[in-house]
């Protein structure tokens, strides 16, 4: 049975078929230039992003979309690994129909895998690089060697990646869960990264994505949005917070709806991807809108995490 993979480094999934802006065309091609993209827009054509309601999330290369429809150029699709109160099967949105292929064996599952482990990492046909590929992108092992890696790419052909980027495990089962320290410490090596709505890469995360993101390369898949991570993992106690821990803001000092996440970094400290215009940073809470707004914390590491 054939399967809709994506097929470009970073696909945005958009809120409709017809979100994309001019200027935003160098993320709805292929290829795609997200780099390129990312540098053109300004504080206000960023935040117009998140204001206007242009976007919604983010796939990264090697990732199955279930197809629900088509308009002009789009595809109505469903990312399957994204959970979200939206819709029971996933986050749904609309992709560019040159950013995915239908594929008839994606050999993901019940197969040895290779997860990028860098923020970025060259993606090589033969010798030459050929894309860049974001923090876990994961894509099937034809073949492992001491240096590089031969993967399986959406579109039939060979890909090899670097071995010092990568992680190879036995099958998606296999990656390993970590404590509530290892994703503090995945989530330090993005210090300095761009704030993007919707974003879910190495080239810019929105809150959400930043907290999904760091869970997700520690073994543990979370839903997409803020509001929906609350309602799930286990409940902690704000005076009985640990590193690892999501910690959740909301309006009117934390009596009103829920509007960012962030990953405690212990001693009071929160590490987080503010807000358009910021980057990824850790700061003391005390004495700032985080303390006032703090309403609740969710643990989704296990203690017995390896």
């Amino acid at each position: 049975m054939s399967k809709y993979v994506i097929n470009v480094p970073v696909s945005t999934i958009w809120t409709s078929y017809d979100s994309a802006r001019k200027l935003d065309e160098k993320a709805i091609s292929n290829p795609t230039d997200i780099r390129s993209w990312l540098d053109s827009l300004n504080y206000e054509t960023r935040l117009e992003l998140c204001n206007a309601n242009l976007i919604q999330s983010q796939l990264l290369f090697g990732q199955e979309v279930l197809v629900l429809e088509e308009k002009e150029d789009y595809y109505h699709i469903i990312a399957l690994t994204q959970g979200s109160s939206k819709d029971d099967r996933g986050y749904p949105g609309w992709v560019p129909k040159c950013q995915v292929t239908e594929v008839a064996d994606w050999k993901l599952l019940g197969n040895p895998v290779a997860v990028v482990k860098s923020n970025l990492a060259s993606l090589y046909s033969t010798e030459k690089a050929v894309l860049e590929l974001s923090f876990q992108t994961i894509l099937p092992v034809v073949d492992k060697g001491e240096k590089k890696v031969m993967v399986q790419l959406p579109d039939g052909n060979i890909g090899y990646l670097i071995a010092d980027d990568i992680s190879v495990y036995e099958s998606l089962d296999a990656i390993p869960k970590g404590k509530g320290t290892d994703i503090v410490r995945t989530g330090e090596k993005f210090l300095g990264l761009s704030y993007l709505w919707g974003g879910m890469s190495g080239y810019g995360m929105d809150c959400s994505g930043f907290s999904y993101t760091m869970c997700k390369a520690n073994g543990y898949i979370i839903p997409r949005d803020a509001h929906d991570q609350a309602k799930e993992g286990e409940e902690v106690p704000l005076d009985a917070l640990e590193p690892g821990d999501l910690l959740f803001f909301a309006y009117e000092e934390g009596k009103g709806k829920i509007h960012h996440v962030g990953i405690y970094h212990g001693e009071g400290k929160l590490l987080h991807s503010p807000k358009t215009g910021r980057d990824i940073e850790i700061l003391p809470m005390e004495n700032t809108i985080y303390e006032k707004e703090l309403c609740v914390a969710r643990r989704y590491w296990q203690k017995g995490g390896e």
